[in-house]
């Protein structure tokens, strides 16, 4: 982990680039840093940030062209409330700038969730660390 989920209105597609979009928040999870200010946040092969667009959907009073952003992010437990927080301010921070020009033509809400995860159990099989530079 961690993992970002973003769910949206699918009117979003017509408006910017969803793909882009997950490249920036990936980026931006790989680019934030611990405590120590050296060390990763997150481990950069658990990094996942996958979009699904909501074919039906009302948004506030149901008026045609509103639209909506949901990003959840899972993260394993052991982190600081800080660190959260820059976590959560980044990935925001990178949201409205790469969605700038959607939120100043049309009417948009954005909600971002960061969620922990209770250990329970975690099975894995990962070669991505393998074939990262």
């Amino acid at each position: 982990m961690p993992h970002l989920n973003i769910q949206y209105t699918s009117n979003l597609d017509a408006l910017t680039d969803m793909g882009g979009l997950c490249n920036t928040l990936a980026a931006t999870l790989v680019a934030l840093r611990g405590e120590d200010g050296a060390s990763p946040l997150f481990p950069v092969a658990g990094t996942r940030v996958m979009a699904w667009p909501a074919p039906h959907f009302a948004v506030a009073d149901g008026k045609p062209g509103r639209a909506f952003i949901y990003l959840n992010l899972l993260i394993n437990p052991g982190r600081s409330e800080a660190l959260k927080k820059r976590a959560g301010d980044a990935l925001l921070a990178a949201a409205n700038t790469h969605l700038e020009a959607v939120f100043a033509q049309h009417a948009v809400g954005m909600t971002l969730h960061i969620d922990e995860a209770a250990p329970a159990y975690e099975g894995k099989r990962n070669t991505l660390a393998a074939h990262l530079s």
